[in-house]
C-alpha cells in the first residue's frame, strides 16, 4: 500500500525540510533549499526516485511508535521486534555553511540487526549520481550536487542496485550515528559535525524557542507544535515562510489538482503576522514583515500573489513526467504559474499587515509608508477589474466579493494609519471616499437579499468560505444580520461531514479544473472564528476540538481533509492550516487558561 500523507513527519533546519515516513524512510528532501530539486523523491514516485530507510532488517511495515521530543523538531521512531527494541532519532541541525541530515540509531533492548538503504537521485529522482568512497565517507556526485555519507563508528557499506547499503547490530545502549551532508560539487566539503553534540544543541535550542510561547490555554502542546512547524517552514536567511514543504501532494487522490507550495504567499501575511505577535514571537513577526516589504517593492502594478524564498518573481510551472505521482496522482508539477495572476485581495493583505505591524509597535522601515502610498494610488485606479481571486482559479476572472472586501480593507487601513499617525502624508479624503465607494458596491452587487448572504462573486448564487472573513477584517460588525446570514448559508451549502469546502464543485465551478477536492482546513478554522465572534462560542469550541483531532500522530496538518476516507489531502505540513489553528486557539482562549 502507498503511504498516506499523514504517515509523514517533518524535520528541517529552517532552510529546507525532509519528510520521514512511519517505516523509517526519508522520502522527500530538497537540497539545499525548500525549493531546490529533491534528492529523495519517493514521496512522488517509487523507491528508485530516491529515499533513505533505516529500520530493523526484518521490519516490513510501520514502526511501533514515534514522537517528537517535547517542544522540539527532533523525531524519535521506535521498533519492537523479536530480537529487541531500537530507536532512530532524526533531525537536521541548524546549519553553518551547508545542510546536514543526522540519523542516530540506538539500541533500547536485546540485540537488533538494522539495515540502512540509501538511494540518492538528484533532480527530483531523475539522475543517478556517481558514488565513490573517499576515506571513511561515501560520496555521490552529479553536476552541481555532491552528497556524502559517513557513520560513527564507521560501518561497512556496499553498493547494490544503484544504492548504498549497510547492515549492523546494536545492543542496549549502543549507538550508530549517520550524517548525510550536501555541498556544491565544485567546492570543498564543509567541516565535519559531531552528531551527538548537534543533537544536544538542537534539543536545547528548540526548547528555548518553544519556551517563549505566551499561549497557555487548552491544547497547548498542539499549539506549540503548530508554532514549531511554522518556524520550520521559515526560510531563516530572509524570513519568508513557505506555504508547505512539498509539491504535488494531491487534493484528490488520483486527481490533477497537484500544485507546488514551496513558495511564499501574500494571502497568509496578516494572519501569520498576528500569530507571531500574539504568541510572543516578535522577532519572527518582524522578519516576516521585512520579507514582505522587500518582496512587494517596485511598481505596484507588478505586485504578485506569491514570491520565492528570497522574493524571486519568476516561478514558471513545469511538469515532471518521470514521476508517477503520490498514489498515482499526476501530473507532478514544480513551479506555480499562479504567480502571474491578478489577485486584488493581496493589496488588502499587504496594507493590513503593515498597519498591524505599525500599530503593534514593530520598528518602521525606510520607505515603508511610501510603498503603501504607491499601492493605494494604483489600487484606486484599478480596483474595478475582475481578478482570479484568493483561490487562484484557472477558469477565468470574476468580480470576487472577497477580493473587493480586501480592497476595502486596503483603503480602511490607509485611512486608519493616517488618522493614528498625523505626521504621515496621504490622500485622507480620497481614501475615505474609496473606502465608502467599495463598501457600497459590495453590499449592492455582492449580496443576495433573497437568501440573506454575500456571494462568491457579483451576480453569482455560489458561496465562498472566504466570506467568513468579513467580520474579522471589520467590513461589517459580527452582529450584522448580513454576517449572520452569510455564516448560516455557508454552513448549509459548503459543510461536508462537519467540515467546510472552499466553494462548491460542480459543472459550473469557477476554478476551471476537473475532479474533486477535500474540505479545506483553514476554512473550518475561519468558521470557528466566525462562530466565536457571533457569540456561538460552544459551537466554535466543538468545531475546534474536531479540527485538532485531525492532526496526525505527531501534530501535523496538511492543506485539506477527506472526511469520508478519513485521510489528509494536499501539501504538508500546510502553513495556512497551522496558522489557522493557532489563531483560532488565541481567539477562543486568549493567551491564558480558558475561563
Amino acid at each position: 500500500m502507498h503511504p498516506r500523507i499523514e504517515d509523514y513527519a517533518l524535520i528541517g533546519d529552517e532552510q529546507t525540510a525532509a519528510l520521514v515516513g512511519l517505516d523509517g524512510s526519508v522520502d522527500w528532501l530538497c537540497l539545499p533549499r525548500f525549493d531546490s530539486a529533491a534528492c529523495f523523491a519517493r514521496l512522488l514516485g517509487d523507491e528508485d526516485n530516491g529515499h533513505w530507510r533505516i529500520a530493523p532488517k526484518d521490519a516490513e511495515g510501520p514502526c511501533t511508535r514515534r514522537a517528537y521530543r517535547h517542544d522540539t523538531l527532533v523525531l524519535d521512531t521506535e521498533w519492537e521486534t523479536g530480537e529487541g527494541a531500537v530507536r532512530v532519532t532524526d533531525f537536521m541541525p541548524e546549519r553553518d555553511r551547508t545542510p546536514h541530515l543526522v540519523r542516530i540509531v540506538e539500541g533500547l533492548g536485546g540485540r537488533v540487526t538494522v539495515r540502512s538503504t540509501l538511494r540518492l537521485r538528484f533532480d527530483y529522482g531523475s539522475i543517478v549520481p556517481w558514488v565513490h568512497r573517499s576515506g571513511e565517507e561515501r560520496v555521490a556526485v552529479a553536476g552541481p550536487d555532491a552528497v556524502w555519507l559517513r557513520s560513527e563508528p564507521d560501518v561497512h557499506t556496499w553498493g547494490e542496485d544503484f544504492g548504498t547499503h549497510s547492515e549492523f547490530t546494536v545492543e542496549e545502549g549502543g549507538q550508530v550515528a549517520f550524517v548525510l551532508g550536501w555541498h556544491p560539487s565544485y567546492e570543498s566539503p564543509p567541516p565535519r559535525i559531531n552528531p551527538h553534540k548537534a543533537l544536544r544543541t538542537s534539543v536545547r535550542d528548540w526548547r528555548e524557542w518553544a519556551g517563549r510561547c505566551r499561549y497557555d490555554g487548552p491544547h497547548r502542546d498542539t499549539v506549540v507544535r503548530s508554532l514549531i512547524t511554522l518556524k520550520a517552514l521559515t526560510y531563516r536567511p530572509t524570513g519568508g515562510i513557505v506555504a508547505a514543504a512539498t509539491t504535488s501532494l494531491p487534493e484528490e487522490v488520483g486527481g490533477v489538482r497537484n500544485w507546488d507550495y514551496r513558495y511564499c504567499w501574500l494571502r497568509d501575511s496578516t494572519l501569520t503576522l498576528n500569530v507571531g505577535l500574539s504568541a510572543g514571537y516578535r522577532e519572527e513577526a518582524e522578519a516576516w514583515r521585512d520579507w514582505l516589504l522587500r518582496a512587494v517593492a517596485g511598481d505596484p502594478a507588478d505586485l504578485q500573489i506569491m514570491y520565492g524564498l528570497a522574493g524571486e518573481r519568476r516561478l514558471p510551472e513545469v511538469e515532471l513526467p518521470w514521476l508517477s505521482g503520490f498514489a498515482g496522482s499526476t501530473p507532478v508539477r514544480i513551479g506555480n504559474d499562479a504567480y502571474t495572476q491578478l489577485q486584488l485581495d493581496v493589496y488588502g493583505e499587504v496594507m493590513d499587515s503593515l498597519y498591524l505591524a505599525r500599530s503593534s509597535g514593530l520598528s518602521t522601515r525606510p520607505h515603508m509608508w511610501a510603498i503603501q502610498v504607491a499601492l493605494m494610488d494604483w489600487l484606486r485606479d484599478e480596483w474595478r477589474q475582475p481578478d482570479e481571486g484568493l483561490w487562484e482559479v484557472r477558469g477565468g476572472r470574476r468580480h470576487f466579493v472577497h477580493s473587493k472586501v480586501m480592497v476595502w480593507v486596503a483603503a480602511d487601513r490607509a485611512v486608519r494609519t493616517l488618522e493614528e499617525n498625523p505626521g504621515l502624508d496621504g490622500d485622507l479624503d480620497g481614501w475615505r471616499a474609496l473606502r465608502d465607494e467599495v463598501h457600497r458596491e459590495v453590499c449592492e452587487k455582492g449580496f443576495d437579499r433573497e437568501r440573506n448572504t454575500f456571494t462568491q462573486s457579483y451576480g453569482s448564487r455560489e458561496l465562498d468560505a472566504a466570506l467568513l472573513l468579513i467580520p474579522r477584517v471589520g467590513f461589517l460588525p459580527p452582529e450584522d444580520p448580513r454576517v449572520l446570514g452569510t455564516i448560516d448559508a455557508i454552513r448549509e451549502d459548503l459543510e461536508h461531514h462537519g467540515f467546510l469546502r472552499r466553494y462548491s464543485l460542480d459543472e459550473t465551478t469557477v476554478d476551471g479544473l476537473p475532479g474533486d477536492e477535500g474540505t479545506f482546513l483553514v476554512c473550518s478554522f475561519w468558521l470557528a472564528d466566525a462562530l466565536q465572534m457571533t457569540g456561538r462560542t460552544e459551537e466554535a469550541r466543538e468545531l475546534f476540538e474536531r479540527l485538532v483531532g485531525l492532526c496526525n500522530d505527531v501534530g501535523l496538518l496538511s492543506e485539506e481533509y477527506d472526511p469520508v476516507a478519513r485521510r489528509q489531502l494536499g501539501n504538508v505540513p500546510q502553513a495556512f492550516s497551522h496558522v489557522g489553528l493557532v489563531n483560532t486557539a488565541l481567539a477562543l482562549f486568549g493567551t491564558g487558561e480558558a475561563g
